[in-house]
């Protein structure tokens, strides 16, 4: 395993050296690796949604009404497998 050092101002310091005090680390270096894991999960789950949010736009705009998205977004996620397919005008 690499080897890192890092500055930190004192109270820095202090919270990451508190947070392996209070048992749920065994030191330092493990609070320190569970923060990176943490913000690596954040940034996968990030861009996930990019993705998810671009492909939406890429689509195009979409050919249900309000009201229909509605009635839709109101049912139990078991009925979404029957999906919006009317292309009633607005």
């Amino acid at each position: 395993m690499a080897t890192m050092n890092i500055s930190l101002p004192d109270a820095m310091k202090t919270w990451v050296e508190q947070q392996a005090e209070s048992g749920r680390y065994s030191n330092t270096s493990d609070y320190v690796r569970d923060l990176i894991r943490k913000d690596q999960d954040r940034r996968h789950k990030i861009d996930q949604l990019q993705s998810l949010v671009t492909a939406g736009i890429a689509s195009g705009k979409g050919t249900c009404s309000m009201d229909e998205l509605r009635v839709s977004a109101k049912k139990p996620a078991r009925d979404s497998s029957t999906a919006i397919t009317s292309t009633s005008s607005r």
